[in-house]
């Protein structure tokens, strides 16, 4: 069985895009000369053009034709302007759809494509109605799996049996380049075990973020205990919350370079021993660059959310959790989660990766000043 052209539908956020690419780059190995087009909106549309197994990146501009049909001046542009993007889509004449996202959005994108063959999930897994726009429907197994999985089970639609598919994400010789430099100038050079941390979360998910102040404690003791040289890595808008957390320090840390796209941040990681943060899109980049992670949940779902690779988890469960309370101000499942958890999960997640080598700088008793 082989397609010459295939649409995927995974439209946003960051996230969920990453925790799609494995599947992608799966089937491109299983039909490597089959063309691949991706409908995506932004912020992820720069990270699929680096992607080799992509083969063409189709922007969907929802977010300004959201704002232009909110101008009556502007509508009948707008209006247009979709049928236009529709018309472009039918010209590919794609043989399958594979609709990842499984909203009424990507349904209606999928039907009106007018492709053949439309691969989405069944109804118990899908939402909106989506499952209406589909005619080859994928149903998900009772337990409950994670998004790597569930994108994986899509493509049973074509016949493929894909458990697991150990991919990486490509980085670009430019930002390797780029990452390199700042690893040249540094001074003293990084050392081993080297851990990145990163605190932040999108400004949206504030209900994700650990405490800056065990941050700042946790870092102090895998500096001292583990003689580790922690590097904190930052996003936009972020800066100022982590240099507050160093300044809060006893020990020294390396403040990460401003990275300028994700893969530049996935480079980052992949000169990192562990990666320790909460659950993020930077948590998934690590994870697809092959470094070792360690998640910290609060609220969220540890399966449904669950990295690719070597990984720990640390999580408490406090009767309200998993949950979707974005305006929650008691945050009891992140409280809940100490210094010494952390710490304890991040040391042993590094014997794993350091059979043979001792990593420990001296045994101390696990107490958090």
């Amino acid at each position: 069985m082989e397609f010459r052209k295939i649409l995927v539908l995974r439209l946003s956020a960051v996230g969920d895009v990453l925790r799609t690419l494995p599947a992608v780059k799966a089937l491109k190995e299983y039909f490597p000369s089959s063309y691949i087009a991706w409908v995506v909106e932004e912020p992820s549309k720069t990270l699929l053009e680096s992607q080799p197994e992509i083969d063409r990146v189709i922007f969907l501009p929802r977010k300004r034709w959201t704002e232009e049909m909110k101008s009556i001046g502007k509508v009948w542009k707008t209006f247009k302007e979709m049928g236009q993007f529709i018309l472009e889509l039918r010209k590919q004449k794609f043989d399958i759809v594979l609709d990842f996202h499984g909203i009424i959005k990507s349904g209606m994108i999928s039907f009106l494509s007018g492709s053949s063959k439309r691969i989405g999930y069944d109804r118990k897994s899908s939402r909106e109605g989506n499952f209406f726009f589909s005619n080859i429907k994928v149903k998900l197994p009772k337990e409950k799996i994670s998004r790597y999985q569930r994108n994986f089970a899509l493509l049973k639609g074509l016949g493929l049996e894909v458990k697991d598919f150990d991919t990486r994400l490509h980085i670009p010789p430019r930002d390797k380049e780029y990452v390199e430099s700042f690893f040249i100038r540094l001074n003293p050079p990084l050392g081993r075990p080297s851990i990145a941390i990163h605190t932040g979360t999108n400004p949206n998910a504030l209900f994700k973020r650990w405490m800056p102040g065990h941050y700042a404690q946790l870092a102090d003791r895998l500096i001292r205990e583990l003689d580790a040289t922690v590097i904190f890595t930052w996003g936009p808008g972020e800066l100022e919350s982590v240099e507050a957390i160093r300044k809060e320090m006893r020990e020294q840390s390396v403040l990460g370079p401003e990275t300028e796209s994700l893969t530049q941040l996935g480079e980052l990681f992949k000169h990192c021993d562990l990666y320790l943060g909460g659950d993020t899109g930077p948590m998934h980049i690590a994870s697809l660059v092959g470094t070792s992670v360690l998640v910290i949940y609060g609220p969220t779902d540890p399966v449904f959310h669950e990295p690719l690779g070597r990984h720990r988890k640390v999580r408490k469960e406090v009767g309200c959790n998993p949950c979707r309370n974005r305006s929650c101000d008691e945050l009891r499942c992140l409280k809940a989660i100490t210094v010494d958890d952390v710490f304890l999960a991040a040391k042993d997640l590094l014997r794993e990766s350091f059979v043979g080598h001792p990593i420990v700088k001296r045994d101390s008793p696990h107490v958090c000043h």
